[in-house]
């Protein structure tokens, strides 16, 4: 089971439900990984969303990755990469803290809006990406990448989103 904390801040749209939303996202996100059997286990995988602005994430950028302007998505593991095929079976009380994945609006604006694609879906995808981040997933290399976007569409074609590596060419 996987329990969504979903914090969003005035400027999302409330017509959304992002609890529904995150859940959806992250179900297809961790379906396509080996740790896809967790959706079946005696645990509670708890990740925590908060949908906030562009200062807050700039400020949390800085603070964290050195980088000194805000980002669409950032990603907290509180599991380590080398500890996740055993976590679920070390839990005392049932539940695994996966992390935490903050998304910051006028950049997730922008680039939907760059796309031609709303805000809710874009969201979707960053979520998708943020929870593989979660999972030790990257994309420092060309192979890291092209595993972590494989993953990605796999998961948005599921939902029934758009490619979010799609190139157009026109």
């Amino acid at each position: 089971m996987i329990d969504m904390a979903v914090q969003a801040e005035a400027d999302w749209p409330a017509d959304v439900d992002w609890e529904a939303l995150a859940n959806r996202a992250a179900r297809a996100a961790i379906e396509r990984t080996p740790q896809a059997f967790w959706l079946d286990a005696p645990v509670t995988i708890e990740v925590a969303v908060r949908l906030t602005d562009d200062a807050e994430v700039h400020t949390l950028n800085r603070q964290y990755r050195g980088k000194d302007k805000p980002t669409n998505v950032l990603s907290f593991p509180m599991v380590q990469p080398d500890l996740l095929d055993t976590v679920t079976q070390n839990s005392d009380d049932g539940e695994v803290l996966l992390g935490d994945i903050v998304l910051a609006h006028g950049v997730c604006a922008r680039e939907a809006a760059e796309r031609g694609i709303g805000v809710a879906e874009h969201a979707t995808h960053l979520i998708v990406h943020g929870c593989l981040h979660l999972l030790g997933y990257d994309h420092q290399g060309d192979a890291e990448a092209e595993a972590m976007e494989s993953i990605e569409r796999a998961a948005m074609a599921q939902l029934g989103l758009h490619d979010p590596y799609l190139i157009d060419e026109d």
